[in-house]
């Protein structure tokens, strides 16, 4: 078998140990990941992270400067984006301005010259797809936002692309119309079953719509894994901060099933760790329960309260370390409480480069006091 041919079945893409530099800042570190046929996977992460140089790779807008990028076990580095059978839909959704809504969504079959009755026929399945039935004579400069969006996705989709590149597509919706669309782009790929390769740095959009979110930090992939095994099981400090709130706690295991932070031996679900190893220990805010203090396992003093609608966040105070608690049972600002954690809410991972640099919520409540204060000076 050829040197250039990677074979594996339900792969359509393969990233091999990428890397890309830009004025002599590496961007891209290392990067290796298998996507799957009919997979929707979500690159997950902040600015500069490396997720949209990645997306970039894949569509040919942008050469690795090492690595290589397979599709369907064929080496593609050098193959231009129109030969790859891969379409994009950006954030700006570069829609014809001239061109009503069927011409937009007809024109790349005008460009391989279709016959008329294929682009009819063809344009009509699109519409329905976006649920934009009726819209073929309307201008797109007529349209909102959310529609202007399926209009862009349904001339990516109507080459049959095998893969569809997402950049950051509903950054310029409002909130609302942002959740109407995340739905419809899952059923979207459902309906077609083409690979759809995503990318943001919103994390309940990469929750809520993947198969497989990818999380990316300093040019390099920090874990992949299913939305729930990336919330519950994070693999850093780095992972377990981006993802939802997190209180992150220096911890040290003393043996299999049993860490001690915060002044307290806890039992817990993890083992495999040397013994008295030092550890980060993550508890969701969600998963500590407020009891009185003779109950609890740890206590402290309420600093900060703010109501969200479904529950309470407060800000505790133990030991100097600020941890935040979401509660449906209110407290008031500077009551000592207790917290009950149950062992299946404490989550030990090992120590990495970003031990020490999240899950400290002090910098939270001194944030909501410069705020209060700034707007009285006002």
């Amino acid at each position: 078998m050829k040197d250039n041919l990677v074979p594996e079945s339900n792969i359509v893409i393969r990233l091999e140990n990428l890397t890309k530099s830009f004025d002599g800042e590496q961007v891209l570190n290392g990067v290796s990941l298998d996507i799957h046929d009919n997979e929707f996977v979500t690159l997950l992460g902040p600015s500069g992270c490396g997720k949209t140089t990645t997306l970039r790779i894949i569509g040919g807008f942008e050469t690795p400067d090492s690595g290589n990028v397979y599709f369907d076990g064929a080496l593609i580095n050098d193959l231009p984006p129109y030969k790859r059978h891969i379409n994009t839909v950006f954030q700006k959704y570069a829609l014809f301005p001239h061109l009503n809504v069927f011409e937009n969504i007809a024109f790349g079959l005008r460009i391989r010259k279709e016959k008329e009755n294929v682009i009819r026929d063809s344009v009509k399945e699109m519409l329905a797809l976006v649920n934009l039935k009726g819209f073929e004579r309307r201008r797109v400069s007529t349209l909102s936002g959310g529609q202007q969006q399926r209009v862009a996705i349904a001339r990516a989709l109507i080459n049959k692309p095998r893969v569809l590149l997402l950049d950051e597509p509903l950054g310029a919706l409002d909130l609302k119309l942002r959740k109407d669309m995340q739905n419809e782009l899952k059923n979207i790929q459902s309906k077609t079953g083409i690979t759809f390769i995503y990318v943001t740095h919103d994390q309940e959009e990469a929750l809520s719509m993947s198969d497989t979110v990818v999380v990316m930090e300093n040019g390099k992939i920090q874990q992949i894994g299913t939305p729930t095994d990336i919330y519950n099981e994070p693999q850093n400090a780095f992972v377990a901060d981006f993802i939802g709130e997190s209180n992150i706690v220096d911890g040290i295991m003393l043996s299999d099933y049993k860490a001690k932070f915060s002044g307290h031996v806890f039992d817990c679900l993890d083992c495999g760790f040397e013994k008295n190893e030092p550890v980060d220990v993550v508890v969701r805010p969600e998963d500590v329960d407020v009891v009185s203090v003779e109950k609890g396992m740890l206590s402290g003093v309420v600093t900060s309260v703010t109501f969200k609608g479904v529950h309470w966040e407060i800000i505790v105070d133990i030991g100097g370390f600020k941890w935040m608690i979401q509660t449906t049972d209110y407290v008031g600002k500077d009551e000592r409480i207790g917290l009950y954690i149950e062992p299946d809410a404490i989550h030990i991972m090992k120590k990495s480069e970003f031990s020490d640099k999240f899950g400290d919520y002090s910098s939270f409540s001194d944030e909501l006091e410069l705020l209060s204060e700034v707007t009285e000076e006002e």
